[in-house]
């Protein structure tokens, strides 16, 4: 009998790749199905959906093929001056050329190791401390071990380390330095202002809402000025305060400001039964507010805490003005070497990359943070 088999196809045998796309599309028929449903109920709802969509992709189709021209494809990785003014593209040879620059500012060359060691420990602390099973007291034994060993390296000045004084500090270990000194400081402080501004006692509660609204009054660049220019004039005469911890403590004293009015908002969300239902237990007001009170209001107010962490973060860069060089202050001062100044969006773009991936970080960890304690609040 010279009749086909039957289970040969009448365009000839199927390739194992062709096999395997009809063996998928025989077992989930209807994905392409809910493909055009998801694209006709998303995208194309309506005449203005579709408009916008197809706008859309058009402004992608002009902007993002020339974009990543200049960022890759005609982008120099390498070489002098002149051959990125010869090219098209994005000068990456200047990020290469004044990396250490940027991320360790006029930290002495020959040192820059430690400040490298430093960036390392401190990023292994925050590591450790956002996971949530090791909350536990010897976490701040942790965190004070690793501003020592942070201080040692890079102050110096022991262990056969020369001394080099924090005015040499710059780039991203004081960037970081001073974000996550800022949080540790700002968050305990906030809290107290915001219990203070909700006090039964007349003076603490005029004391607290005198400051917060003092400082929440002004920018963050007028209290750093007053900081680093005025506060001195208070001092005794000879007595003299280092400008870096002048620094820190104005971003601590304003951060905590706009973190006590978003605590408060979060006490005030709780409900007035879970105030009575903690006295009646015959807990203290203390207790309540350990136990009850104040796990389920900073539950609530993660998102606008982690936005003021985000905001302080970025706000670090502020302290050029009294002369200190963080991430962004030291690709300036790169900047200023004439062969290579003409590559200043090269360089904004590299330091902006760094802080977007720090910002998105934070945002992607407080929504999964958010979401555990959530799922632990419902159980």
């Amino acid at each position: 009998m010279t009749g086909r088999p039957e289970h040969v196809p009448a365009d000839g045998p199927l390739t194992s790749d062709a096999a395997a796309s009809r063996l998928a599309m025989k077992a989930d028929p209807g994905t392409a199905r809910r493909a055009t449903k998801w694209l006709r109920d998303n995208l194309f709802s309506s005449w203005l959906n579709a408009a916008l969509t197809l706008a859309a992709l058009a402004f992608l189709a002009w902007t993002v093929p020339p974009l990543l021209n200049w960022l890759f494809f005609e982008a120099v990785w390498a070489g002098t001056p002149e051959d990125c003014q010869a090219g098209d593209g994005a000068c990456w040879a200047f990020i290469g050329e004044k990396m250490r620059q940027i991320l360790f500012g006029q930290y002495p060359p020959d040192e820059q190791w430690r400040p490298q060691i430093a960036v390392v420990v401190l990023l292994a602390a925050i590591a450790v401390s956002l996971i949530r099973r090791f909350w536990r007291a010897w976490l701040a034994l942790l965190w004070i071990l690793a501003f020592v060993i942070l201080g040692c390296l890079m102050w110096g000045g022991i262990l056969g380390m020369s001394y080099v004084p924090n005015h040499l500090w710059g780039g991203l270990p004081l960037t970081l330095l001073l974000a996550t000194v800022g949080v540790i400081g700002a968050f305990p402080l906030g809290l107290a202002l915001a219990l203070g501004r909700q006090s039964n006692l007349p003076f603490i509660r005029t004391l607290c809402v005198t400051y917060i609204e003092l400082i929440r009054g002004v920018p963050l660049i007028t209290v750093l000025f007053m900081a680093s220019v005025m506060f001195p004039l208070f001092l005794p005469e000879g007595m003299t305060i280092d400008k870096l911890l002048r620094a820190q403590i104005g971003i601590i004293l304003f951060t905590a400001a706009y973190l006590a009015e978003v605590f408060r908002g979060g006490l005030q969300a709780i409900p007035k039964g879970q105030y009575e239902a903690a006295a009646d237990l015959g807990l203290s007001y203390w207790q309540s507010m350990g136990l009850i009170i104040l796990p389920q209001a900073l539950r609530l107010v993660i998102p606008p805490t982690v936005n003021s962490f985000i905001s302080m973060f970025k706000d670090t860069s502020l302290v050029i003005i009294i002369g200190l060089f963080d991430l962004l202050g030291t690709v300036r001062l790169a900047l200023t070497d004439p062969p290579w100044s003409r590559f200043h969006t090269e360089g904004y773009v590299f330091v902006g990359a760094i802080f977007f991936l720090f910002c998105f970080a934070m945002a992607r960890y407080a929504s999964y943070l958010e979401t555990e304690m959530g799922k632990a609040h419902a159980r």
